[in-house]
């Protein structure tokens, strides 16, 4: 049987929650040719947020690791309702963006980032899964939230 995102997904006992409703003026999801972005999404779970807070204060690395995972699952949500419930049309992990909610002398984004990156790079094995990637410090988040993750993936 050919590895399917799905069944990578199914593997590690994923299953994706309904996409989120934009909060504001935006599109959750635009694609201009053969690129999807995906904007920025929050680590919710369940409607609520995994924890609140800042990196590098009350929020540990270990906890935001999870909450990028978390955003990284929420980008897949949206992008399975765009491409009508087949990933398998991703040919490739783009670029990833992500924003860390965190204090002035936090240093551990990139450690923190990879909850998302090893995740992507999981669903979407091989070459498919790797990318480019940003990742920034930021005095805040919506909802208080400590980590938002954006993405860019092409697809057929």
């Amino acid at each position: 049987m050919m590895s399917t995102p799905e069944s990578r997904l199914a593997a590690l006992n994923i299953e994706l929650p309904v996409a989120a409703a934009p909060v504001a003026n935006y599109l959750p999801v635009v694609r201009t040719g053969n690129l999807l972005v995906v904007s920025g999404q929050l680590p919710l779970v369940d409607g609520k947020l995994l924890i609140t807070g800042k990196l590098g204060a009350e929020v540990s690395n270990q906890a935001g690791t999870a909450c990028a995972r978390a955003c990284f699952i929420n980008i897949l949500a949206q992008l399975n309702t765009a491409l009508n419930g087949d990933l398998s049309r991703v040919r490739r992990v783009v670029r990833l963006g992500g924003f860390m909610a965190c204090t002035p002398d936090f240093t551990d984004h990139a450690a923190v980032m990879n909850g998302a990156s090893d995740l992507a790079a999981e669903v979407f094995a091989g070459e498919v899964g790797q990318h480019a990637r940003s990742t920034v410090g930021v005095p805040s988040l919506p909802l208080n939230a400590p980590v938002e993750v954006e993405a860019m993936f092409e697809v057929v």
